[in-house]
């Protein structure tokens, strides 16, 4: 199946949740934000938001500094 990843097109298999594609990422899900389609994934739901064809996701990691 085909999603939109911040603007780039990426194959996913069905059924792909958004916490195993944070986790194919190598991304910690503690220190990101997601939006699909245009609304905001409270991140207590990764786990039980199944991704659907055509989905365009935007993930935006949190980067510390001083």
């Amino acid at each position: 199946m085909r999603i939109q990843l911040n603007g780039q097109e990426r194959a996913t298999e069905p059924g792909t949740t958004l916490a195993r594609l944070l986790a194919e990422l190598g991304l910690d899900k503690v220190r990101v934000a997601v939006e699909r389609n245009f609304e905001i994934v409270p991140r207590a739901s990764y786990a039980s938001t199944a991704l659907a064809e055509g989905d365009r996701l935007e993930v935006v990691t949190f980067v510390g500094g001083g």
